[in-house]
């Protein structure tokens, strides 16, 4: 669990850093520096989801994710989350684009859902190596202040967001070592996490309004329809 705990340190941290500068920059400013992270995010979301080695398993996941999370409606109740934190934390200012709940849900699902949440995790919990979370731990402080800027105290909630996923992640890859030491799995789990990125990639640069956290129950149907399509067809 280091590199978890490093990591959501490393969110607070940075997140902590954004909201010194927030006032002293220009909105120009902030909007440009959220526009460019937002191709950076693409770029990240579209180098991990070239991973991927069978489609197939890529579509199903993402359809049967997609399925599960509307049905749960977990991006309507990730947003719900948000505003009560929100209004637990501040009241909403009139005219105020950026709030509480949209910082919490947007970083949260960029510090989560990304291929190194999941791979350094299962790493950290299969080998004990935590140098791939330590990694996206420098990344994250960075992010996170740069997000901080623009979006909010919000982001600093997501820093909770990551202890529980990216602890989560650790202590099931302990339970399931034998099944989830596979090369072309972890691969197949990397490309379904990093569609979802690209996702919200376009969601940050004003392109979209996908639902992006109604597709995180991909990621776990990925290992599922792994194992069925190698039982089906060799």
């Amino acid at each position: 669990m280091l590199g978890v705990l490093v990591n959501t340190v490393a969110i607070l941290f940075g997140g902590a850093v954004g909201l010194l500068v927030q006032r002293g920059i220009p909105e120009r400013f902030s909007k440009a520096v959220m526009t460019g992270i937002g191709l950076v995010i693409m770029f990240i979301g579209i180098s991990g989801a070239l991973q991927g080695e069978n489609p197939i398993i890529l579509v199903v996941s993402i359809a049967l994710g997609a399925a599960a999370g509307t049905a749960l409606r977990i991006d309507e109740r990730l947003n719900v989350l948000g505003l009560k934190i929100e209004q637990k934390v501040s009241s909403r200012k009139k005219g105020k684009k950026n709030s509480i709940a949209q910082g919490f849900v947007t970083s949260s699902l960029l510090f989560c859902v990304g291929a190194m949440a999941i791979v350094g995790s299962i790493n950290s919990g299969l080998t004990g190596d935590h140098s791939i979370i330590f990694t996206k731990a420098t990344i994250d402080l960075i992010s996170a202040a740069v997000l901080a800027v623009s979006l909010g105290v919000g982001v600093l909630f997501s820093a909770g967001a990551v202890l529980v996923y990216q602890g989560a992640l650790v202590l099931l890859s302990q339970l399931l070592r034998p099944l989830l030491d596979s090369p072309s799995l972890l691969a197949e789990i990397n490309c379904a996490g990093s569609l979802i990125i690209v996702a919200l990639g376009l969601n940050m640069l004003g392109l979209t309004k996908i639902k992006v956290a109604d597709f995180l129950p991909a990621v776990a149907f990925v290992p599922v329809v792994y194992f069925i399509s190698g039982l089906v067809f060799g």
